[in-house]
């Protein structure tokens, strides 16, 4: 089984499991709710996979003519494109790739051997997991505590402190961002690699199962290939983490003071009531149902963040792989890796959508 699907398994099984039984027990606005969510998530990823189907067809530029480069003969250009069906009919090549979409089989490459490109993504999207988990825990931990913090300090320096924070990290370009880091850790000061997962050397010796080398590590008791592990995600990791959680910072602070200033916490402060207990126990659990929502629209800026994170830090994951294929004009690729990316963000945002009906009532009614 290739890695990818292992994932998918071990990731949607729950899933659909736990969706099932909150459709059952929930309570009959709840079922329409989610029923609803379901119906709209479905055209959202085969609009988005048909717009890119025929985008790509319309831009200039050929994946025969792109791989065989200068020496390819017009003669060799139309024996290939016969061979991969690119002669066919646009209605043929789109039914064909609907197919594809629907089975998830995705088809083989046009480039670079003609590999299956399920095998592909299998071995990149772990990758991209493996950055983007612990980004998305970096961005979340300081966005929370830092936008708390400088609601409880309102007008004082730390609320300043994280309020310019917030501004001047979400400005910054994360390619940029990255290339500093890059020379001051990585080049400068010696701490940190620059490129890549894992050393090389080291990485000949890990015996893979998922592909996400943190786990694989682990589950071969490889410390040596795990300290790797680490010290590369460091750098690429704290850059997309960095750059995401200026807009948790900004908007936990701003829904943290308005529950500040409500009724049940004015009532709780007359009778005495600890403000730390207020602030983190009372007001922080009802300010991040906003949050919740934005945790969901972050998902796909993140995927859209790895793609320059990883041409950066030469990281090989999805992001790496697409740019690699949109400038070899691999339509099967690029299809694949935007289905791929549409169904994910679709995924997370119906969990999302389900979890915030769960934690407010008022939006399934």
């Amino acid at each position: 089984m290739p890695p990818i699907a292992l994932l998918a398994l071990i990731v949607g099984i729950p899933t659909v499991i736990a969706l099932i039984y909150i459709f059952i027990r929930g309570s009959l606005g709840l079922r329409r709710y989610i029923l609803t969510r379901v119906v709209l998530t479905l055209p959202m990823v085969f609009i988005l996979g048909t717009l890119v189907f025929f985008i790509m067809r319309v831009l200039p530029g050929d994946p025969v003519s792109s791989a065989l480069g200068p020496k390819g003969t017009p003669q060799m250009v139309t024996q290939i494109r016969e061979q991969l069906g690119l002669n066919d009919p646009m209605i043929v090549q789109y039914g064909r790739f609907l197919g594809n979409m629907v089975t998830l089989k995705f088809g083989n490459s046009l480039v670079g051997g003609h590999r299956p490109i399920i095998d592909e993504m299998s071995e990149r999207f772990p990758a991209t997991i493996e950055l983007i988990v612990p980004a998305s825990i970096l961005a979340l931990t300081i966005g929370i505590l830092g936008g708390t913090l400088a609601a409880s300090k309102r007008k004082k320096w730390q609320d300043y402190f994280f309020r310019i924070y917030a501004v001047v990290i979400y400005s910054l370009p994360i390619f940029w961002l990255g290339l500093i880091l890059q020379l001051f850790f990585g080049v400068k000061l010696g701490w940190l690699p620059i490129s890549g997962r894992i050393d090389s050397i080291i990485g000949t010796t890990l015996v893979t199962h998922t592909n996400i080398y943190f786990i694989d590590s682990l589950i071969t008791g490889n410390w040596r290939a795990f300290g790797s592990v680490v010290v590369h995600t460091i750098l690429p990791a704290v850059t997309l983490g960095l750059i995401q959680s200026g807009l948790f910072v900004r908007m936990t602070r701003a829904n943290v003071i308005e529950t500040m200033h409500s009724d049940y916490i004015s009532a709780a402060r007359a009778r005495g009531i600890r403000e730390r207990v207020l602030i983190y126990g009372h007001s922080l659990k009802n300010a991040m149902i906003p949050v919740i929502t934005i945790i969901g629209l972050q998902i796909a800026i993140l995927l859209a963040g790895a793609v320059l994170t990883e041409s950066v830090f030469s990281w090989p994951g999805m992001g790496s792989y697409l740019v690699e294929r949109i400038s070899a004009r691999d339509y099967n690729a690029v299809q694949s890796v935007i289905t791929v990316f549409a169904m994910l963000v679709a995924l997370i945002s119906l969990a999302v959508d389900i979890i915030y009906s769960l934690v407010d009532p008022r939006v399934r009614y």
